[in-house]
């Protein structure tokens, strides 16, 4: 009973969901701050998949306000 176009949204956010927990992130300084590769592909599946800024992204996992 939900409409394909709803479906796709859904299957698109778990999809990123999925991908963000495969994301690798790499502790510095004993564990005081990390960071995330630009080259990691779980990270642009999951910024391509939701449509926000790679850079962005990459900054606002690691660091909290």
């Amino acid at each position: 009973g939900v409409k394909e176009s709803h479906q796709m949204t859904i299957f698109r956010i778990i999809a990123a969901i999925l991908h963000l927990g495969n994301l690798e992130i790499q502790g510095e300084r004993d564990g005081e701050a990390c960071s995330v590769s630009s080259e990691d592909r779980h990270l642009s599946n999951f910024c391509s998949l939701l449509g926000v800024e790679h850079s962005q992204m990459q900054h606002w996992l690691c660091h909290c306000k």
